[in-house]
């Protein structure tokens, strides 16, 4: 008996000591063609770059249509005194035409009344509808599907109505973001590309590529809904009171992930905010910790391509992980916010991505990130690439916003 515990022990530590060198080995590296070819110049970074674009959009993300040709926005929608003379309200309908299908999704845009324009703007997608962002009785209310859950009260049937109105507004500091001078800008995720598994790819823009879907590198929702950010910001080009060179897109969680690859294929985006983004994030999936890619897999398919999947029980074998999105927004900046109980996410390992990624931002001659402990709560760390971690779990704080008002202060105001 000894003798077999003896042989278990050994096997166990031999075991463990595994997956700690799996865990700890070299991260691929941005700056290392897949030739082996070390990048050198700018130049030489250009060709890279696109590099691990189509890396990252054929096993990770999936495929996108291009910018359509057929995009016309309907303002239905301005009132200049709105939230009591603080802003102008506008909304917009935003058509898309595909041949003979069409899809169309509304933005909701406050833009602040007490100082200059053109202003900068923070866009992002919202879970609720956009309605729910503030208890403004003029927002419109949306058509599409609304989820009700503890985190997202809103409708039992599924169908929006003036109960869902304001009830996700504590994580849209708009009154703190308005005062800051800043327009904010928002659309609702249902409108762009159904969330729930049993409509995936059946609603919203994915009706309209149909023929995006049949393949390994689909068009997958993390495309969509920064395809639909990116229709958002084609708007944003056309409105004269939006400084359309310094507008920063914004997501929390699952939105956050679609907020870093927005601003990875769109570099029209100033900067990205990602909050809690964690895997398929933020999260570095080689460590091997927290919400691991089989879990995405499954219990979200639609969310990523289906290449993804091959990588199923291998996070920490990957030939890419996420700090090649962010090196694809580098040098533009980028900001990283989570939360000491938000485990999935990984915090540690949202650190090391912001890490990891420091070494692209110095190379196209920015301080990058200057992290290098991991720092204690509430310290944010403010460069070109920021990063902080607030007490609580996952959801967005007024501790979150102001530092990401604080960082775009830094970046974004004139």
């Amino acid at each position: 008996m000894k003798h077999i515990l003896f042989a278990l022990l050994l096997f166990c530590n031999a075991y463990s000591a595994t997956i700690a060198q799996e865990a700890t080995s070299p991260l691929p590296d941005p700056l290392t063609f897949n030739s082996g070819k070390k990048v050198e110049t700018t130049a030489q970074w250009t060709k890279r770059r696109k590099e691990i674009l189509e890396t990252m959009t054929r096993e990770m993300y999936g495929v996108s249509p291009a910018k359509p040709k057929d995009i016309r926005f309907q303002v239905f929608d301005e009132d200049k005194n709105a939230l009591d003379g603080k802003a102008t309200r506008k909304q917009v309908t935003v058509h898309v035409r595909e041949k003979d299908k069409e899809m169309q999704f509304d933005l909701l845009i406050y833009i602040p009344n007490q100082v200059k324009r053109p202003v900068p703007a923070i866009i992002g997608i919202n879970f609720i509808g956009n309605q729910a962002i503030h208890a403004d009785p003029g927002i419109k209310l949306t058509k599409a599907w609304v989820e009700h859950s503890g985190m997202f009260p809103c409708s039992k049937s599924g169908q929006a109505t003036d109960a869902c109105r304001g009830v996700n507004a504590s994580q849209w500091a708009v009154d703190s973001i308005l005062a800051r001078g800043y327009a904010l800008v928002t659309l609702y995720r249902e409108e762009i590309a159904s969330d729930r598994k049993e409509h995936m790819f059946q609603t919203g823009v994915h009706t309209l590529y149909p023929e995006l879907q049949n393949r390994e590198d689909n068009f997958s929702n993390m495309a969509a809904w920064a395809w639909g950010l990116s229709r958002g910001m084609d708007y944003l080009e056309t409105d004269r009171d939006i400084d359309a060179k310094r507008v920063a897109v914004f997501g929390f969680s699952r939105l956050g992930k679609a907020a870093l690859w927005a601003g990875a294929t769109d570099r029209r985006f100033a900067a990205v905010l990602s909050n809690e983004s964690g895997a398929g994030g933020a999260k570095q999936f080689r460590r091997g910790i927290g919400e691991n890619i089989n879990r995405l897999c499954t219990v979200f398919p639609h969310w990523y391509a289906k290449n993804l999947c091959k990588y199923k029980d291998k996070d920490t074998e990957l030939p890419f992980d996420q700090h090649f999105v962010l090196a694809l927004i580098a040098p533009r900046p980028v900001y990283l916010a989570t939360a000491e109980d938000d485990r999935n996410a990984d915090p540690a390992g949202e650190f090391e991505t912001a890490k990891a990624s420091d070494a692209v931002y110095r190379f196209l001659g920015t301080k990058g990130f200057s992290g290098t402990n991991f720092p204690a709560l509430n310290e944010p760390i403010y460069g070109q690439i920021g990063f902080h971690i607030r007490p609580g779990g996952h959801d967005v704080k007024m501790f979150d916003w102001i530092q990401f008002l604080n960082f775009s202060d830094l970046h974004l105001q004139k």
